[in-house]
């Protein structure tokens, strides 16, 4: 992965602990995730439950692959899902009560996206994140599908769609991300000292 290594030094991991996972410097700009711009907490199971109809095709992510790569690589829910902006059924997917330890992969390319450590039940049927691995591996586009605004996250090396942020999340962001187990490859790691170093191990490719 020479993407990973021209543009992401080790040492921007370094400050990856327990607790945090790198999220104090991101508060700032989370902040835009008001009420006003995400569907409120009444809403949230449906708002994760819809769909994505933001264009995420085109060569603009640095591992691009044909549509038949995409469809001969993953399953047809991942490609669904992943590929298709698609959603699974909440509580009918591997991820959503998962409580080992471990590491979330893209199901596209591999980077690493989420951490256990950052795991909670929300109640929604999906997995649910506070904060990803590091900020710059998780890219943003409005999304204005269904007469609301969301806002969709994605891969930003492969452009694999996860799911959408919300702004009613638990301390210490205040998110949730609230992404779908068919975009993900879960790694378990007998500690979360582990996961940082499978972390460090991908940076280090």
């Amino acid at each position: 992965m020479n993407f990973v290594s021209r543009n992401f030094s080790i040492k921007a991991i370094v400050c990856v602990t327990i607790g945090s996972l790198f999220f104090t410097s991101i508060m700032a700009d989370k902040k835009e995730l008001s009420e006003s711009s995400v569907a409120a907490v009444s809403e949230c199971a449906s708002a994760c439950g819809l769909p994505s109809h933001v264009n995420l095709s085109g060569d603009r992510f640095p591992v691009v692959r044909t549509d038949a790569e995409w469809q001969e690589r993953l399953t047809e829910i991942q490609y669904h899902v992943a590929r298709q902006q698609g959603t699974e059924r909440p509580f009918d997917n591997p991820y959503h009560d998962k409580k080992e330890i471990g590491l979330y992969r893209c199901v596209g390319c591999d980077t690493p996206l989420f951490s256990s450590t950052e795991k909670y039940n929300s109640g929604t049927g999906w997995p649910s994140f506070t904060a990803p691995v590091d900020q710059r591996t998780i890219a943003e586009t409005k999304d204005i599908s269904y007469g609301m605004t969301r806002i969709e996250v994605h891969c930003a090396v492969c452009g694999s769609h996860q799911g959408h942020v919300f702004s009613d999340g638990p301390e210490p962001t205040g998110l949730r991300y609230c992404i779908n187990s068919a975009s993900l490859n879960f790694q378990e790691a007998a500690t979360p000292e582990a996961i940082i170093e499978l972390v460090e191990a991908w940076y280090e490719q």
